[in-house]
């Protein structure tokens, strides 16, 4: 979806000079669009960053809900029993929405879940622009390890009483967004000023990366080192800041998978002991290696979206004339 790019020069919905926002939260039966549905709708309306409307709504999608996902949000088919129905609600949600764009945390979750309900319902895309708050924390606070909201509620002191609810989590975000959405764009306009110094910038990035891998290289020395000292019968060291330096030392064994899996499997460990290799499953579907049969029953298997942007650099090859 090209929708986030376009919100960095049109972020905003205008009427009259006043800024349109919606924050959104969706809470599901599963993690897969294709073919989980939308079962808690929040809406959170801002007009010049202030919130103005709130909307919010239990779904009744007649569709059985995952144990996975109802252990995160709490919801059970039971709660649903009384609440509206697709047909009866989503003209409701999607008047409240409007043509303004739609900010969410992680958002291209909460925009493939609206996107697909509104082809299915109505025969026709969400084409709405939305914002990635977790894309804007990522780009301002890059320090931080996690980027989920919890983290920068955290950092912007928004407390969510009622995490994991669609309002709840929407308020935390609406909390958050003005002040992230500030930040982002003070750093956004500084980048742009500094695009036209870009090939100078460039000579320079290589520099630092020459740097870091001459710095890695150094540290690596030092660690042989501490490492030759201890096996050697040295004692913990201590700085004057207090770090100590230590040295543990213990055997890890590799295994026949063939010959456990069984065990695991048996044992309820299999998930945690098996890391999938998402990045070659992916290559499997986009590649030759599987008919069209096979590639369709792996994309069912799909449990979550995201999107990852990077650049790379090239090295010259220097065999060339």
């Amino acid at each position: 979806m090209a929708r986030e790019s376009k919100a960095k020069s049109k972020i905003k919905s205008k009427t009259e000079n006043k800024e349109i926002e919606i924050i959104i939260d969706v809470e599901t039966t599963g993690l897969d669009y294709t073919r989980e549905r939308i079962i808690e709708f929040a809406g959170v309306k801002l007009v010049n960053g202030k919130v103005k409307e709130k909307f919010e709504t239990l779904i009744n999608a007649k569709q059985h809900i995952r144990k996975s996902s109802q252990a995160v949000h709490g919801i059970s088919e039971e709660d649903l029993a009384d609440a509206p129905t697709e047909e009866e609600i989503y003209p409701k949600i999607f008047e409240f929405i409007g043509d303004a764009p739609v900010v969410a945390h992680n958002a291209i979750f909460d925009y493939s879940f609206l996107n697909r309900t509104s082809k299915r319902l109505y025969n026709k895309p969400f084409e709405n622009n939305y914002v990635d708050t977790q894309m804007m924390f990522k780009e301002v606070y890059p320090q931080y390890e996690s980027c989920g909201l919890d983290t920068m509620a955290s950092v912007f002191g928004a407390s969510n009483k009622k995490r994991h609810r669609a309002m709840g989590d929407a308020m935390a975000l609406a909390k958050c967004y003005p002040k992230l959405k500030a930040l982002y764009y003070q750093k956004y306009n500084w980048q742009l000023s500094q695009i036209e110094h870009v090939e100078y910038l460039f000579e320079r990035y290589l520099r630092l990366q020459s740097a870091i891998n001459t710095m890695q290289s150094e540290i690596q020395d030092l660690r042989s080192i501490f490492k030759i000292y201890f096996e050697r019968g040295g004692s913990e060291i201590q700085s004057n800041t207090g770090e100590i330096l230590t040295y543990n030392h213990k055997k890890t064994f590799s295994y026949d998978f063939a010959q456990i899996k069984e065990v695991l499997e048996e044992i309820g460990a299999l998930p945690k002991a098996v890391k999938l290799n998402n990045a070659f499953v992916d290559r499997l579907v986009s590649g030759n290696a599987v008919n069209e049969e096979l590639k369709e029953k792996i994309k069912s298997a799909r449990v979550e979206i995201s999107e990852n942007k990077s650049f790379s650099v090239v090295k010259p090859d220097k065999n060339k004339n």
